[in-house]
């Protein structure tokens, strides 16, 4: 009996943590359609291309925080680029319009990801053990991922700040 809620209780918690991360994804198509009102399919060829890019540089030698700014300034230029050149000339088009233009920039970013970085499969290393935080699993007996838990976290904390951003600012 103990074991069944033990796994149940594992079982629980990497769902919750899971949640978070899916949670994160949602908003991210919420907050694009509410601000352009079209649904962008071409959102997870952009967090694909932004990895890409960042494992990337790691594999360069660059450091991880500097690989990260660099990621972060590219995919900004992604961004203003794909809003320049892709969207604003088709700002008066039907909805179609758009939704197909999206699905095209996804494509185009995912052949472009792989003839620039290739079709193998990378590693990335965050310096997070992918294995049981060991005071949970020895006082517990609760194997939960430290990797599981500080995405969680992180995704946690990145709904609460843009939360508090857009209730609280003016850009929200």
């Amino acid at each position: 009996m103990i074991e069944e809620l033990l796994f149940f209780m594992e079982v629980l918690v990497a769902g919750l943590l899971s949640g978070t991360m899916y949670s994160l994804v949602a908003l991210g198509f919420v907050l694009i359609y509410k601000a352009s009102s079209t649904f962008n399919f071409a959102q997870g060829a952009m967090v694909f291309f932004a990895v890409l890019s960042f494992v990337g540089l790691m594999e360069f030698g660059i450091p991880f925080f500097v690989a990260f700014i660099i990621t972060v300034v590219l995919m900004i230029g992604v961004g203003l680029a794909t809003e320049r050149l892709v969207l604003r000339p088709l700002m008066n088009q039907s909805e179609d319009t758009l939704l197909m233009a999206t699905i095209g920039l996804g494509f185009v970013l995912e052949g472009l990801a792989q003839a620039v970085w290739g079709v193998e499969v990378r590693r990335l290393d965050l310096g997070i053990k992918d294995s049981p935080i060991p005071w949970i699993a020895d006082n517990l007996q609760l194997f939960i991922s430290a990797l599981d838990v500080t995405a969680g976290l992180v995704a946690t904390a990145m709904i609460v700040g843009l939360t508090l951003l857009f209730k609280y600012t003016k850009i929200g």
